[in-house]
């Protein structure tokens, strides 16, 4: 999730309870690798092991150089980009796109597990429309060119996130492969993911949407795999608190310049579970200094309850 999974959130997730983050997409030209917006995104700080990077291309010595790179910076889990469903990747033949062309996807696999010793993983689709579902195909292909892991989000690349998702294509590529598969896609709350991971067979979830503005998902779907019943939502305090810390790191992270932009969708996802949300986050929007958001968030919390959220 380009733009999202930052340093900061990445943080914030694991503190939560998710397993593995994965760092934004990285480019992998590497005339891109100096830029200040490459090198922030394969910032690691004081993250725990694993830390794995997620890499897009569509040439295997580019992808493969790419790989190395990451891992001389820290990477200990290479993320291979197939699933994006963005137009901007996807007319450079990168992404999704690449389902299209199992030959090339082979030898992009080939390339990067060769060229590292760290794990390698790969996140796909379904396929590339409704009438070209070809995601057993190219999990096999995984699987036989050494990928450790696989994640699936069940559409295909012309769905983008229209549409319900095609948990029994993730549950015929569970079936056809031993590897583990994670499933991704419309995962909301603690039941769906259970739903998800019965009707898939997959070994785990894998949430992104989901999460914006709403960390606590993973402690929520950890407590209820566990025990069987739903936690109590966060209370009032608690998301405070949550929203102060993520605002000053995103601040610390990029700068007020930076920051402040940043942090304005970050806070607009918490908004909506807040009464008055639109309004907050309209004004909120229009801040240009750090002091000022942060005002204004504390403000905020002296005056208006947590709306009640659907479970």
């Amino acid at each position: 999730m380009a733009g999202v999974t930052d340093l900061p959130f990445r943080q914030l997730c694991r503190e939560m309870g998710a397993g593995l983050v994965v760092s934004e997409m990285v480019a992998s030209d590497p005339t891109t690798w100096s830029t200040r917006k490459s090198r922030l995104r394969i910032q690691f700080g004081d993250e725990p092991s694993p830390k794995s990077v997620q890499i897009a291309g569509y040439d295997p010595q580019m992808m493969a150089a790419a790989a190395r790179f990451n891992v001389e910076q820290g990477a200990e889990i290479i993320d291979i980009n197939m699933g994006c469903p963005a137009k901007k990747v996807c007319k450079r033949a990168a992404g999704s796109a690449l389902l299209k062309d199992p030959q090339l996807v082979e030898s992009i696999l080939r390339a990067v597990v060769e060229a590292v010793d760290v794990p390698v993983t790969l996140k796909i689709r379904t396929g590339w429309d409704r009438q070209n579902r070809n995601a057993t195909e190219i999990a096999t292909i995984a699987e036989q060119s050494g990928i450790q892991a696989l994640a699936i989000h069940g559409r295909t690349k012309a769905c983008r996130f229209v549409g319900e998702v095609e948990y029994d294509s993730i549950a015929k590529v569970v079936d056809a492969i031993s590897i583990p598969v994670f499933a991704n896609g419309d995962i909301t709350c603690a039941t769906q993911a259970e739903t998800v991971l019965h009707k898939t067979g997959a070994s785990g979830v894998m949430i992104g949407r989901g999460a914006q503005g709403n960390p606590w998902i993973f402690q929520q779907i950890n407590h209820y795999l566990e025990h069987g019943e739903l936690p109590p939502e966060p209370t009032l305090e608690e998301v405070g608190k949550i929203m102060t810390r993520h605002l000053t790191d995103l601040h610390e992270f990029y700068g007020e310049v930076g920051g402040v932009r940043i942090s304005r969708k970050h806070i607009g996802w918490y908004s909506r579970w807040l009464d008055d949300g639109k309004a907050f986050t309209k004004i909120f929007n229009q801040h240009e200094t750090r002091l000022q958001q942060q005002q204004q968030l504390s403000e905020f919390f002296s005056k208006y309850p947590l709306q009640e959220r659907a479970a």
